[in-house]
Order: structure tokens, then sequence, then C-alpha cells
């Protein structure tokens, strides 16, 4: 699949494209569900993207603001196309098909973690050995359903049209001992075979960079290739992350990573400092 066409950020395309629409016919929001004999939240929660709209409510909407013809049929069928489940359908209640779904629709992501290695990066083993941590009331069903997710989630980077992965960590990230030093090892040499991939950058905050703009916390940067699916910042949080995608946010989180790729380690000393931790947890 190329990069852009998946159900999420069509729905997502559709969501602004009908807010442009009910705009332009001079409507709010409670007149269209006045007319339309639904509730107003319900129209804002579809032009927000929270929830999908079938293709007989994008017919309604559209023929109240004026729309007819092959232009309309045209935003029916993407509203047809919007309703497919993705893959992650699967994993329904491990994760939100709108985070995985953007993430799989990405052109670029670039990510900031600094207390973990970036899921995306993780092994199977690293990966388990942190769900069970951060859920120490998950039963071992829930965590090996979560730990098939993360690694589905993985088969991203080794798509045949792979987004640009750019990844920088803290260099806390290589000392915090996750699973014991044998589950380290393998993960600095995943580490170390991932960054050797054409679109794939690892870069590492060195303790001696002092503070920086990621302190905040992680945060991921989705990038897409039309220019009608602005970028978009997912923020991580323990009760959930966080959708920023108004252009003064993006740009500030924009800016942060700029600032954070100038205090790490250039790439290739980056990688050398990863292999020094491959052989540290080896010995």
């Amino acid at each position: 699949m190329k990069r852009g066409q998946g159900p999420t950020i069509r729905r997502r395309r559709l969501a602004s494209e009908l807010r442009r629409l009910r705009e332009a016919a001079d409507l709010t929001i409670d007149e269209v569900g006045e007319k339309l004999e639904c509730s107003a939240s319900k129209v804002s929660r579809i032009e927000t993207g929270h929830v999908g709209v079938t293709p007989r409510d994008a017919r309604d909407m559209l023929e109240l603001y004026g729309l007819t013809g092959d232009e309309r049929e045209a935003l029916v069928q993407l509203a047809r196309e919007a309703c497919k489940p993705g893959w992650w359908h699967a994993y329904k209640e491990v994760f939100t098909g709108t985070f995985v779904g953007l993430e799989a629709d990405a052109s670029s992501l670039r990510a900031f973690q600094a207390l973990l290695v970036p899921g995306l990066l993780q092994t199977e083993t690293y990966a388990r050995a942190v769900i069970r941590a951060m859920r120490p009331d998950a039963d071992e069903a829930d965590i090996e359903k979560r730990v098939a997710a993360r690694t589905a989630r993985q088969q991203l980077l080794s798509d045949p049209s792979p987004p640009e992965y750019w990844a920088v960590v803290d260099e806390a990230v290589l000392h915090r001992v996750v699973g014991g030093p044998e589950v380290m090892a393998k993960q600095a040499a995943r580490l170390l075979d991932l960054a050797q991939l054409p679109h794939v950058t690892i870069q590492v905050v060195p303790f001696g960079a002092g503070a920086h703009p990621g302190m905040e916390g992680p945060f991921l940067i989705l990038g897409f290739p039309e220019q009608a699916d602005p970028d978009v910042v997912y923020v991580d949080s323990t009760s959930g992350g966080f959708f920023l995608e108004l252009p003064p946010d993006v740009r500030r989180y924009s800016l942060m990573f700029d600032h954070l790729r100038a205090a790490a380690l250039k790439p290739d000393d980056s990688v050398a400092v990863i292999a020094a931790a491959a052989e540290r947890y080896s010995a």
C-alpha cells in the first residue's frame, strides 16, 4: 500500500473536506444537526475525525451543502474506503485505529524518547518486559496480545515503501536495564541493525548535552505525502496519548525535534555509543 492511502488518513481527509464545505455553505454545526435530525455532537465528531461517517451520512451532508454530481460521488466513495477495517482491527483491544492508522499512512516519522526504546525499534523480549512493568495488573494473555500488536506495527519499517524514520533517544535509554543484560544486549544489537537501513536514522542525546527540549516527554511527529494531509504530533502519556494538529503546535514540536537533533551525537557517533552498550551488556 502506498503511503497516505489507508482508511484512517482517508477518514481524516473526508472530515476536513466536510468541515470546509459546511463552512462554505454558511451553516453551523447545530443547524446541520437540526436539518439532518441528528445530534450536533455527532456532526462535530465526524468533522474532527473522532468517528467515521457512513456513505449515507456523507451523501446527506453533501446534499445539504449543495455538492452534486461527480464531486459528491467522489467524496461518498472516500467515505466507503474510510470504513474499511485496517490490519489493526485484529488488535482493537490494544490500541485505537487512529494512531496506528496514521502511523501506517505516514511518509515520515520523527520520534523522541527519553526513557524507553521507541516502540517500532523494540525487540520482542524488550517489549514484553516494558509492557509487563507498565501494566503490573495485566495477565499473561493481555501482555502477549500487546506484544503481538507491537510486533505487527514494526512491519512498517520493512514495508516495500517504508516511511523515513528518524529517532532521537536520550542516553538514559541505553543505561536503563530493561529485562536484564541479555535482553539489553539483543536490543542494542537490533538498534545497530536497524540503523543500517537507508530509511532509518538513530541519534543519541548524550548526558553531557544537559537540559534539552525533550525533557517534557516523548512525542512523535507524523508527516504525510499529500499536501491535503497536514503533519500531526502524537504526544504519549501514561493515561493515553493525544494528537496536536494546529499549525502552531506542530511547528513548536518540529522546532523541538530540530534542537534535539542538534544536541544529539551525529548518527555515526550514536551508532558507536550503541555498539559500546551492546558490548557492555554482552560481557
